[in-house]
């Protein structure tokens, strides 16, 4: 039985890259916006720190995640998708 031969490296690690980096970058901030609306009795200061100091982890979680993805393609749908969703209850949040 001869060994399976090794999946070819798939030159869309850029795409992909670039769909975390920059699709990650948005998803963190809008994170962080929904979790300030979400926290209004929090004390303000207290609350803007934590705002703040999520938004890297989210981003680079988000990076590291993105090679997971069969395809740059996907990554672009999938991280545009969650953007949409995350912004979409953003605004439903501060609807009055």
């Amino acid at each position: 039985m001869t060994p399976a031969k090794p999946a070819p490296i798939r030159r869309d690690w850029l795409s992909k890259t670039l769909a975390g980096m920059l699709l990650g970058f948005t998803l963190a901030m809008l994170c962080s916006g929904l979790f300030t609306e979400l926290a209004p009795g929090m004390a303000t200061s207290i609350r803007g720190q934590i705002a703040m100091w999520m938004v890297p982890p989210i981003a680079l979680a988000v990076l590291g995640g993105c090679y997971f993805f069969t395809s740059g393609r996907l990554a672009w749908a999938w991280l545009a998708g969650a953007n949409a969703l995350i912004l979409g209850l953003l605004a439903a949040v501060r609807l009055p």
